[in-house]
């Protein structure tokens, strides 16, 4: 049995080449596209509109800022405002907040505190005034308190009070004393109380009275024969 073998033929390259080209060129793969996502797409324009309000926001304040009066150090009750104690300051003002506005400043210059005043508040007008503490007809008594004699509740001005004479042991009789014994007293207003003085810590609280009481109750503090007694909050 004969075995033939089958000659092989080598394709010439040239031809390979011919072949090639006659098939025209050959186009890259093509990529898909990336899916996109809605969810995605939603939440961006959600931050970029949240962006341009918050922007806006910020735009509105700033055009609605108030130039104001502030308090830039303590003023006490009774006192008498100037300059120095005044500042300003452009804030954002609620409609609800009654402020001094800056251009009124000179309103305000000379006239009295009617409450206590602390650095870094707006100043309101209730809060000043052109009236004397000391209302017509009553007279102010300076009384000096001890520190025992101070109570430990704050004096505020306003406060009512009762002026208690308490003579001493063999003390001289007034002739003005009850005839059941029980210690005569006065009614007063606190007008201002200073800070305890260094060293004594004595309190001087100005006390407003008629103007029948003050001599009385002014010879009582000069014998140290007064006491301050606080009225009920409910008496006020």
């Amino acid at each position: 049995m004969s075995k033939t073998k089958e000659a092989t033929t080598p394709v010439p390259a040239q031809t390979v080449r011919s072949q090639s080209s006659a098939a025209g060129p050959v186009a890259p793969p093509r990529v898909s596209a990336r899916r996109r996502r809605p969810g995605v797409i939603a939440l961006s324009l959600a931050l970029i509109a949240a962006g341009g309000a918050g922007v806006a926001v910020l735009l509105l304040q700033i055009s609605d800022r108030t130039d104001v009066v502030t308090v830039v150090r303590d003023v006490q009750v009774g006192q008498v405002l100037t300059e120095q104690d005044l500042g300003k300051a452009s804030v954002a003002l609620d409609p609800a907040v009654k402020a001094v506005r800056a251009d009124d400043v000179d309103s305000v210059v000379g006239q009295r505190a009617a409450v206590e005043l602390k650095p870094g508040s707006l100043l309101a007008p209730a809060q000043v005034t052109r009236d004397s503490l000391v209302k017509a007809g009553e007279q102010l008594v300076p009384i000096g308190l001890k520190p025992e004699q101070v109570p430990a509740t704050a004096l505020v001005p306003g406060q009512r009070v009762q002026l208690v004479h308490v003579p001493g042991p063999g003390a001289a009789e007034t002739g003005k004393e009850p005839a059941n014994d029980s210690p005569q007293s006065i009614v007063g207003r606190v007008v201002k109380a200073s800070k305890a003085a260094p060293g004594t810590g004595v309190v001087v609280v100005d006390v407003a009275t008629t103007a029948d009481d003050g001599p009385t109750v002014a010879a009582w503090v000069s014998t140290d024969a007064l006491r301050l007694v606080l009225d009920a909050p409910e008496n006020n």
